[in-house]
C-alpha cells in the first residue's frame, strides 16, 4: 500500500498542478451586479455587453474620453483626471471588456472588438462629437483605431505611450500568447504572480498608485480577466496601426504622442515609426519616464496636453 501511494503521488500532483488554473478560475467572483455593489459610475446597456462608465466634471461641449490599456481598468487615470478638469474639459473614463466592472464578452479582443466597444458607448450616451481622444498604451491603438474610422466625431488625437509602433511584452506574458492551448494554462497558472510583482514594482515609484497591489489584487479576484489580457495580447497588441494613421493624417486630425524616454514596454523608437507615417504629429518626450508615466507624470502630461490644446487648432 505505501509503495503504491509513492507511486501515485507525483500523478496526483501532476493532476493538481493541471487542473489548478481552471479551478482557480471557477473560484473567483462573476462579474455582475453583485460584483459591481455601490461602485462609482454607471453601466451602459450595450449591444456587446454592460460597460461601467463615469463622467467627471460639469456638462460641456469640450470633452475628452479615456482609453486604459491591456491590464489596469479606468483608474488608471485617477491622477490625470484632475489635471484634466483644470483644463475645464468634461471626462469621461470607462473600462474595457474584461477589465474593472464591465462585462466578460466572449470573442477575440482585437483592435475592432476594442473600437466597437468604445462607439456604442459613445452612442449610447449620445455623444455625436466632436470628442478628443485620449488613450493610454495599448488604449493608445484602440483610440487609433476609432479616430481612423470615426474621424466625423473625433477632433484631436492624444496618445500617451501609445501601442502600435513597438511593444515589449513581459517574458511569460511573450511565452503565453503563442503557445495556444498551453499558453492560456501557463498564463493561468503564473500570470497572477506576475502581475503582483509588477504592482508591487509600481507601487514603490514616486507619485505611484499608493494601493495599486490592492487594485490589481480585485481585478484577479474577477473572473474573465485574465483571459481577457492574454486575448488582447494575442490579437489587439499584434495588430498593425500602419494604415489607420495614413489615415488619421489625411484626415488632418490633430494629433500629440507622449512618450516616457526611460518605458521599458513601449520603446522610444516609436517616435520616428509615428513621425514616417504622420509628419503632422506633434510628439513630446517626457525625460526619465517609465510606461507607468500616465500616472508618475500626470501633470506633465496634462501640461503637454495643455499646450497643445492652446496651440494646435482642431
Amino acid at each position: 500500500m505505501t509503495a503504491y501511494l509513492i507511486l501515485a503521488a507525483p500523478v496526483v500532483l501532476l493532476i493538481a498542478v493541471a487542473a489548478a488554473p481552471f479551478v482557480m478560475e471557477a473560484l473567483r467572483k462573476p462579474m455582475g451586479p453583485d460584483a459591481r455593489g455601490r461602485a462609482q459610475g454607471e453601466i451602459a446597456h450595450l449591444d456587446s455587453g454592460e460597460t461601467h462608465y463615469r463622467w467627471h466634471g460639469p456638462r460641456s461641449d469640450r470633452v475628452i474620453v479615456l482609453v486604459p490599456g491591456l491590464t489596469s481598468p479606468s483608474w488608471i487615470f485617477d491622477a490625470l483626471i484632475g489635471e484634466l478638469l483644470r483644463l475645464d474639459y468634461r471626462v469621461l473614463s470607462y473600462d474595457l471588456y474584461g477589465r474593472g466592472l464591465s462585462d466578460r464578452v466572449a470573442g477575440a479582443q482585437t483592435l475592432d472588438f476594442h473600437a466597437r466597444q468604445l462607439g456604442e458607448l459613445l452612442q449610447v450616451l449620445g455623444e455625436k462629437g466632436p470628442v478628443t481622444l485620449l488613450g493610454y498604451s495599448m488604449g493608445g491603438a484602440i483610440a487609433t483605431r476609432f479616430a481612423a474610422a470615426e474621424s466625423d466625431i473625433v477632433d484631436r488625437l492624444v496618445l500617451v505611450a501609445p501601442a502600435g509602433m513597438g511593444y515589449r511584452p513581459a517574458a511569460l506574458l511573450t511565452r503565453a500568447a503563442r503557445a495556444g492551448i498551453a499558453g492560456s494554462w501557463l498564463w493561468g497558472l503564473l500570470g497572477p504572480a506576475a502581475l503582483r510583482r509588477a504592482a508591487a514594482a509600481d507601487a514603490k515609484k514616486p507619485g505611484g498608485i499608493s494601493d495599486v497591489k490592492a487594485r490589481i489584487e480585485t481585478e484577479l479576484g474577477r473572473r474573465g480577466y485574465l483571459a481577457a489580457v492574454l486575448s488582447s495580447e494575442r490579437n489587439a497588441l499584434k495588430e498593425s496601426v500602419a494604415s489607420d494613421h495614413h489615415e488619421i493624417a489625411a484626415m488632418y486630425i490633430p494629433t500629440l504622442a507622449i512618450w516616457g524616454e526611460a518605458d521599458d514596454t513601449i520603446p522610444i523608437s516609436g517616435v520616428g515609426q509615428l513621425a514616417s507615417w504622420n509628419r503632422q504629429a506633434h510628439q513630446e518626450v517626457i525625460a526619465g519616464a517609465d510606461h507607468a508615466l500616465i500616472v508618475t507624470e500626470a501633470d506633465q502630461v496634462a501640461e503637454t496636453l495643455r499646450v497643445f490644446l492652446h496651440d494646435v487648432p482642431a
